[in-house]
This record gives structure tokens, sequence and C-alpha cells, in this order.
């Protein structure tokens, strides 16, 4: 049984001014002076020398959150695209609260964020089943890979959650809200099965 371990980058400028973040890697998406405090906390409360691999969505909040982390550690490092958050498309690097003002029949209004239909709206954007799809098949292509591993994986907050689906499988998908900042979600993933243990925890 393979054992992956999620975690959400630190806070970016871009999630402090309230964007829809997806898949834009700018000035915007580096880790704030908080975000990389965050990072800091975290490295300090869960040390990480214990997994076999560490893998990393390409974006720059993923790779400087991963590196605080893994300072002392020094796990090997692999960069997977299919860890990438979710693409909003033409979405990408608004303002949340102006998309939802505009647009209200697609998002949920407790949570703040979108529902699988936003992609009616959205020009280009990726749906929550693709997403699902591929974060699936990483976890099932790094389980054959590592049938008995320990991994690290830092990404993103959509795709934590996706994650997430894929073990549950729930009706509703915006039953699960997405996890916090260098929150940790631990997923353990057989042939055929996947069991979600914690999710969203501080720490474990």
């Amino acid at each position: 049984m393979t054992t992956f371990y999620f975690i959400r980058h630190g806070q970016t400028d871009a999630n402090a001014m309230g964007l829809k973040q997806g898949t834009i890697n700018d000035e915007r998406t580096h880790l704030t002076a908080l975000g990389k405090q965050q990072a800091t906390t975290l490295h300090a409360q869960f040390d990480i020398s214990f997994a076999d691999q560490l893998y990393v969505s390409p974006l720059d909040r993923t790779r400087e959150t991963a590196a605080i982390i893994n300072q002392d550690a020094q796990l090997p490092v692999t960069i997977d695209a299919r860890l990438l958050e979710i693409s909003y498309g033409s979405w990408d690097g608004q303002l949340n609260s102006a998309l939802m003002a505009a647009h209200p029949e697609v998002f949920d209004q407790k949570l703040q964020d979108v529902l699988p239909t936003y992609v009616n709206v959205a020009t280009g954007g990726e749906t929550f089943t693709q997403v699902q799809t591929r974060v699936k098949a990483f976890m099932q292509d790094v389980a054959a890979a590592h049938p008995d591993g320990q991994i690290i994986c830092v990404t993103h907050g959509f795709t934590v959650k996706a994650a997430a689906l894929v073990a549950l499988q729930p009706a509703d998908p915006m039953s699960l809200p997405e996890p916090a900042n260098t929150s940790i979600t631990k997923i353990e993933c057989t042939a055929d099965r996947f069991f979600l243990h914690v999710y969203g925890a501080k720490t474990i």
C-alpha cells in the first residue's frame, strides 16, 4: 500500500488578493512573507525525512514551499504536471469576488467557490472530472512504481480536493471544501482502492 501526503503550498500574493490563481505563474503567485512562515512552521512540525520521494507541481509557489519543507530531509524531487492546480481558463487571475458577483449561478455561496458548472461560463476552464482523472492517474502510477512507498506531494488546493474526491466519490463535490495553505492530507492507495485518512490537517 502506498501512502500519499498531499501538502498545499503556502499563501501567495494572489491568495491574499482573492484571485482565482489557477495555473498563472508570475510575480503575483510567489509566496508572501506569511506563506514562507507557514512553510517554515510546517517544516518544524512535520519531519518528512521518513518519506521516500517528493513530488511537486511545476509552479513556483509549490517549488518554493517544497524547498522549505525539504531543506533538511533532502528527499529526491520529481516535478509532475499532473499535480498542477485546476486551470480556470479565461478566469485565471481574475478576482473571485467579481466573478461571483457576475456569475452567482455557478458559485457555491457558502464556500464562495466555483461549482462544477463554472465551465459553462469560463472559456477553456478545466472540469472537476478532468482534474480528478489526472490526479487519479498520478496516484496509480506512483503507487505502481512505489508499492510500499511514503510519498510527499506539494501541490494546490483544488488538486488536493480532487485527490480526496477520487477516494471518497461523494455525490456532491461541494461537500468537501478546499484545504488551507500548508495543510496535510493523507491518502493510502492500493491497486484498485483509495483510503482517505486525514484531510486538511495542520500536522500529523
